[in-house]
C-alpha cells in the first residue's frame, strides 16, 4: 500500500464516523486553541511593553528623592549628574506632574475631561481621535533627552528659561493637535492657571496609537512651579544614561550620592533604578507566565492525545477482520503500522487546524479586550501548533498501530 492509498483510507474512516471523530478531536482542538491563545497573548503583551519602553527611551534611570528639611533635591542631583560627564549621563530632569487649568481660545483641558466618556468604540477599542486633557509636567532643559523626545518645530526648554523663570512651555504632538488643530502653536499664548505662557516648541510624535498618548503632554520649566503649583514636591526625576553599561554604573553612583545626600535616611530618602532592570524583569516575568499558563493548557493536549489512543484502539478492535484479510493476502506489518499512524496523524492534524482557527480568533479578542490592540499569532507559533498536533497523533497512535500490526492473520480472520 502506498501513502496515497493510506491517506484515502484514513480520510474515509474518519468521515465514516463524523460524530466520534469530532469528539475525539475535541481535546486536541481545545488544547491547541488554548496554547495558541495564551502564548500569542503573552507575546503580544510583551511586545507592547517593549514598545512602551522604547517610546519612553532606553537606558533611563528613574530616581526618587526627598529632603526632610524642605530643600529641593533636584539642584544637587542636577549638578552631580552633569559632573559625571557625557560618557555616563546625557541628561537629568524632574518629572513632576501637576494640575492646572489650561485654556486656549474656546478650548480647555477641563472641557476635554468630558470626552473620556466617548473614548471607547463600539467594538471595545480605543477611539484615538478623542481629545483628552494633557498631562502637565515640570521639566529641565534636558527633559527631551531624558524622555526620548525630539523637537519638531520651535525650540526646547533652555537653561536660561529655567534661570529666568520664563513663562514658556513645550507641547507634545497630541496636545498641540488637541488645542491648535493644524495651526502652528509656536509663538501662541496659552492661559495656564490664569497666567500667560508662550508656546516655544512642539515635540515630534512618537506614540500615535493610544488614547492615553505619551504625546499628550505640556512641559514647563521646573522653576515656574513657584507660581503654577507651589505645593508640588520635586521628588521624581529621570536620568538618561549614555548606554546600557553606563546605566549600570550611573545607577550605582547615583544611589551612593543619594545615600550621602539623605544621610542614610536621617534627613531624607532616595533611590535610583534603571528601566533596563524593569525591562529585564518584565521579560523574565512574561516568559515564566507563558510557560506556566502554556503548561496548564498543554494538559488538555495530553488528555486529547489519550483520547486519540483510546479511539484508535477501538478502531483496531472494530477492524480486526479487515486487518486479518490484508495480512492474509500479503500485507506487511509496516503497511498496517503506516495505515493507522496516518489515520491518527490526520485525526489530530484536522483537530489542530480547527484549534488554530479558534486560537486565532481568541487571540484577537484577547488583544482587543485586554490591551485594545490587534494581536495575530506569529507564523512560527501557528506552524509549531500544527506540527505539535500531528506529532501528538503519531505519538499516541504508535501503540494502537503496533497492536494492529501484531495481529495473527488466522486469529484476525476468526473475529466477528
Amino acid at each position: 500500500m502506498n501513502i496515497r492509498q493510506a491517506v484515502k483510507m484514513a480520510f474515509k474512516s474518519i468521515l465514516g464516523s463524523k460524530g466520534r471523530s469530532f469528539l475525539t478531536m475535541l481535546g486536541i482542538i481545545i488544547g491547541i486553541a488554548s496554547v495558541m491563545t495564551i502564548v500569542s497573548t503573552v507575546n503580544g503583551m510583551n511586545q507592547q511593553s517593549l514598545k512602551q519602553f522604547e517610546a519612553m527611551g532606553t537606558n533611563r534611570i528613574d530616581v526618587q528623592a526627598s529632603l526632610y528639611n524642605g530643600q529641593n533635591a533636584f539642584e544637587p542631583l542636577y549638578d552631580y549628574c552633569n559632573a559625571l560627564g557625557s560618557d555616563l549621563v546625557l541628561g537629568v530632569t524632574p518629572s513632576a506632574y501637576f494640575s492646572a487649568t489650561v485654556v486656549y481660545g474656546s478650548k480647555s483641558n477641563t472641557a476635554m475631561q468630558k470626552n473620556q466618556e466617548n473614548m471607547w468604540n463600539g467594538d471595545g477599542t480605543q477611539n484615538t481621535n478623542v481629545a483628552l486633557p494633557p498631562d502637565l509636567y515640570f521639566g529641565s532643559d534636558q527633559y527631551a533627552v531624558c524622555n526620548n523626545f525630539e523637537i519638531a518645530s520651535g525650540r526646547d526648554l533652555s537653561n536660561i528659561d529655567i534661570q529666568n523663570y520664563n513663562q514658556v512651555c513645550v507641547l507634545g504632538a497630541r496636545a498641540a493637535q488637541n488645542f491648535f488643530n493644524y495651526a502652528d502653536p509656536v509663538g501662541q499664548t496659552m492661559q495656564v492657571g490664569g497666567l500667560p505662557f508662550t508656546v516655544i516648541g512642539v515635540y515630534a510624535e512618537k506614540d500615535p496609537d493610544s488614547a492615553w498618548s505619551m504625546d499628550n503632554i505640556i512641559v514647563f520649566p521646573y522653576s515656574t512651579s513657584r507660581i503654577l503649583s507651589p505645593g508640588t514636591e520635586m521628588s521624581q526625576f529621570v536620568v538618561k544614561a549614555a548606554s546600557n553599561e553606563a546605566a549600570v554604573e550611573a545607577t550605582s553612583r547615583i544611589s551612593g550620592f543619594l545615600q550621602g545626600l539623605t544621610s542614610n535616611g536621617q534627613s531624607g530618602w532616595g533611590y535610583a533604578q534603571s528601566n533596563n532592570q524593569w525591562q529585564n524583569s518584565q521579560n523574565e516575568y512574561t516568559a515564566m507566565l507563558s510557560m506556566v499558563l502554556g503548561g496548564i493548557a498543554a494538559i488538555s493536549l495530553l488528555v486529547g492525545g489519550i483520547g486519540i489512543m483510546n479511539i484508535m484502539l477501538v478502531t483496531v478492535t472494530e477492524r480486526t477482520r479487515e486487518i486479518g484479510i490484508r495480512r492474509a493476502i500479503g500485507a506487511q506489518r509496516s503497511s498496517i503500522v503506516t495505515q493507522f499512524l496516518i489515520e491518527a496523524a490526520m485525526l489530530c492534524g484536522m483537530g489542530g487546524v480547527i484549534g488554530i482557527g479558534i486560537g486565532t480568533l481568541a487571540t484577537r479578542m484577547a488583544g482587543k479586550l485586554l490591551m485594545q490592540i490587534e494581536i495575530w499569532p506569529s507564523v512560527g507559533i501557528t506552524l509549531c501548533a500544527f506540527l505539535l498536533s500531528v506529532a501528538l497523533g503519531v505519538l499516541f497512535g504508535i501503540y494502537p498501530a503496533a497492536k494492529a500490526s501484531k495481529l495473527q492473520p488466522v486469529e484476525a480472520l476468526r473475529a466477528e
